[in-house]
C-alpha cells in the first residue's frame, strides 16, 4: 500500500513539473537541461533562435532565467551562468 502511495506521489510530482510553467518558461528549462551543465544567457539565446548578437535583445531572456532562479528552478551561478536546480 506504501509504494502505491509513493507512486502516486511521484506521478503528481512529475505532473506538476511538466505544467506548472508557461510554455515559454518549459522551452527554457528544456533547454538548460538538455545543455548537461551550466549555461549562459546567450547559449540559451541561440538555442531559442533569439539574435543574441543584437544588443538588449537577451535581456527578457536573462530576466526569465533569473525568475526562474529565484523561485528554485534553476540555479545562478557566480559567474552568471545558471544550471538546473538540485
Amino acid at each position: 500500500m506504501l509504494l502505491l502511495e509513493l507512486d502516486r506521489a511521484e506521478v503528481a510530482e512529475a505532473f506538476l513539473d511538466a505544467y506548472a510553467l508557461p510554455p515559454e518558461y518549459q522551452r527554457i528549462m528544456k533547454i538548460v537541461r538538455e545543455a548537461g551543465g551550466a549555461v549562459r544567457v546567450k547559449d540559451v539565446g541561440i538555442a531559442m533562435g533569439l539574435e543574441a548578437e543584437v544588443k538588449g535583445r537577451l535581456e527578457p531572456l536573462r530576466g526569465k532565467l533569473t525568475k526562474l532562479s529565484s523561485r528554485g528552478w534553476l540555479r545562478k551561478l557566480p559567474d552568471g551562468r545558471f544550471q538546473p536546480a538540485p
